[in-house]
C-alpha cells in the first residue's frame, strides 16, 4: 500500500527570519544591479554617440563575441528569453552589426555571428567592463577573493533555481 503524502508534507520547513531577509535583500539587489547596468551601457553609448542600439543589445553582442549561434543557442545559456532575442538579433542584423544565415542542415535554425561592426561594438563594451573592473580594485571595492566568493555563491543559487525549474521537490 502507498501513503500518499499531502502538500504540506513536502513543503520544506520555513527559512530563519534571518536567512529570509538576506535573501529577499539579495533578489532586490540583483534587480536593481542589472537594471544599473543597463543604465551604465546606455549612458556610455550616449557618450560615444551610438543611438541605435539598446544596452540589452549591446550584452547580447557581448555574449556572442567570436562565435557563431543561433537564437535557441542564446536562449538555451540562460542569457534571454525567446522573444526577446529573436526580436533583438533582428534589429541587430537590421542595424548591421550581426550577419545571418540559415542553417544548412535545418533550414528553419538561423546562425549569427558579429560583423566587423559588431566587433568594434562589442570591443567598446568589453573596454567599459575593463575600466570598471580596474576602478573597483584600484578603488578597494571588492577584491578577487571576494569576487570569486560573490561568483561561487552566485553560481549556487543558480543551479538551485535551474533545479527548481526541472524538478519538483
Amino acid at each position: 500500500m502507498t501513503v500518499q503524502k499531502s502538500a504540506s508534507d513536502m513543503m520544506p520547513a520555513p527559512a530563519t527570519p534571518g536567512l529570509m531577509a538576506g535573501y529577499l535583500d539579495s533578489l532586490s539587489l540583483l534587480e536593481r544591479l542589472h537594471r544599473l547596468l543597463l543604465d551604465v551601457i546606455k549612458d556610455e553609448f550616449e557618450r560615444l554617440g551610438i543611438l541605435e542600439i539598446n544596452p540589452v543589445q549591446a550584452l547580447l553582442l557581448f555574449n556572442v563575441g567570436e562565435n557563431e549561434v543561433t537564437a535557441g543557442e542564446l536562449k538555451s545559456r540562460g542569457y534571454y528569453q525567446g522573444s526577446n532575442v529573436s526580436y533583438n538579433l533582428k534589429k541587430l542584423v537590421e542595424t548591421g552589426y550581426m550577419h545571418h544565415q540559415r542553417c544548412e542542415i535545418d533550414r528553419r535554425s538561423v546562425r549569427v555571428r558579429l560583423t566587423a561592426k559588431g566587433c568594434d561594438l562589442r570591443e567598446k563594451v568589453a573596454g567599459l567592463f575593463e575600466r570598471h573592473a580596474s576602478g573597483m580594485e584600484t578603488r578597494g571595492v571588492i577584491t578577487f577573493e571576494a569576487m570569486e566568493e560573490m561568483n561561487h555563491t552566485l553560481r549556487r543559487m543558480e543551479r538551485y533555481w535551474t533545479d527548481q525549474i526541472r524538478y519538483i521537490y
